[in-house]
């Protein structure tokens, strides 16, 4: 870490901005903190220090809806390491959490001493979650999806693309039309998307995809290498 630690708080609510602020400065009386107020402008601030340390991210803030931002974050800067202080504390929350990339989760209703000791732990390198979280034994639905998503993540661009339009109930001919290529060559997308998705015609591949929401198919298609 940098001589002079640099955090970003992302939170819509003053007050708990102030007490996040005063956690930091607990464990780094030197620290720089910026605030933002939504995900555009947290984007915009990472985009224009890109040094920062960490970022704490409220799941709840205006402009996204569940996990969109911190995936969106994820997404545009893998290696910024990103804590979620959130007041949904159940278990599933935490573990999908965790699941998407994040460094740690942190309640809303933690006392301050252990805001504090949370910051550290992850500065050092850990992963922090609550001492009373328990993970859940996994659905098998939830495991179905999961494995969907990193199907996802091995499609190309141009397969997402495909796919989308798949969705939208496009011919091979109209898709091709779309995309400014040959029939034959939508054809092959077709047919390595069914391969790579491990489903038998277009129709399953649909179904499948109809399971998922807007967060897993952003999800799926940041996660590609």
């Amino acid at each position: 870490m940098q001589a002079t630690a640099r955090f970003l708080i992302v939170d819509d609510h003053p007050l708990f901005r102030e007490a996040l602020h005063s956690a930091v400065e607990m464990a780094y009386p030197d620290v720089d903190i910026i605030h933002a107020t939504d995900l555009k402008n947290a984007i915009e601030l990472i985009a224009e220090e890109k040094d920062f340390d960490l970022v704490l991210l409220d799941l709840n803030i205006p402009d996204v809806q569940g996990f969109e931002g911190l995936l969106r974050i994820r997404g545009l800067y893998p290696r910024l390491p990103v804590v979620v202080v959130s007041g949904h504390e159940e278990s599933r929350v935490i573990a999908e959490t965790l699941s998407h990339g994040a460094a740690g989760f942190i309640p809303k209703s933690s006392r301050r001493a252990e805001l504090t000791r949370a910051i550290q732990h992850v500065i050092e390198g850990n992963i922090y979650v609550p001492e009373q979280y328990a993970p859940e034994a996994e659905e098998p639905e939830d495991a179905r999806r999961r494995q969907m998503i990193a199907r996802l993540s091995t499609l190309t661009p141009q397969q997402m693309r495909v796919l989308q339009m798949l969705r939208e109930g496009l011919l091979n001919k109209q898709i091709a039309h779309e995309l400014q290529v040959g029939e034959t060559t939508i054809k092959a997308h077709v047919s390595e998307i069914l391969r790579k998705l491990n489903v038998y015609s277009r129709t399953q591949a649909v179904i499948e995809m109809s399971k998922l929401d807007a967060a897993d198919l952003i999800h799926g298609s940041e996660m590609r290498p």
